[in-house]
């Protein structure tokens, strides 16, 4: 099983076109095995980064973890990460349905759980972490092209559209409550006599 997923990283890293047209009859065992081992080894990571303090949040936040902070970090990695990408494969799927895609979202989860590849494994970087996320990006477009049979202008439409649609609403609330946190309210004044004593 480990030389399956390592010969899929491989692929997905190297030759992403040809290991997606491969991937077209991976079955749902098969995709979250993989994603279960990619979350696994990000799991491990964070917790080492923690323990070892190089982790951002602690680093900003001047948190100190401590064993049940690292354990509690390895378990939300594990589950918002599968819970996460579920999430994100629907959502990016309702826009591939939209703009004609009908393999069925199954293979919009796989071309997002391969997709995540780089991230899930190189993610962890400071500062290069942006760069694997967008490599990640570009992955999952080829993913969803070549699984979905569609064109990549559609397979781009489609996850711009999922991920701008939320991002224009997180702006426009954004924008809504920031003003009206900010405005002040006028303290009344106590009444000064102008009677002289």
């Amino acid at each position: 099983m480990t030389d399956t997923i390592i010969a899929k990283v491989k692929g997905i890293l190297l030759d992403p076109v040809e290991a997606f047209r491969q991937s077209v009859n991976d079955k749902p065992g098969t995709v979250f095995t993989y994603l279960g081992a990619l979350l696994l080894f990000n799991a491990i990571v964070s917790v080492i980064l923690i323990t070892i303090g190089i982790d951002s949040i602690q680093q900003y936040a001047g948190i100190s973890w401590g064993a049940a902070g690292a354990i509690m970090v390895f378990f939300l990695v594990l589950v918002t990460g599968f819970i996460g990408t579920l999430i994100l494969a629907a959502w990016i799927h309702l826009w591939v349905y939209l703009l004609g895609g009908r393999k069925g979202i199954m293979q919009t989860v796989t071309a997002i759980v391969y997709g995540s590849t780089p991230h899930l494994i190189l993610g962890w970087m400071p500062v290069l972490g942006v760069i694997f996320a967008l490599w990640s990006l570009v992955l999952s477009v080829l993913g969803i092209r070549e699984l979905q049979e569609l064109s990549t202008a559609k397979a781009i439409l489609a996850i711009a559209l999922a991920i701008m649609i939320p991002l224009i609403i997180v702006l426009l609330a954004l924008a809504f409550f920031i003003p009206v946190s900010m405005t002040v309210t006028e303290v009344p004044l106590p009444a000064v006599s102008m009677v002289q004593p």
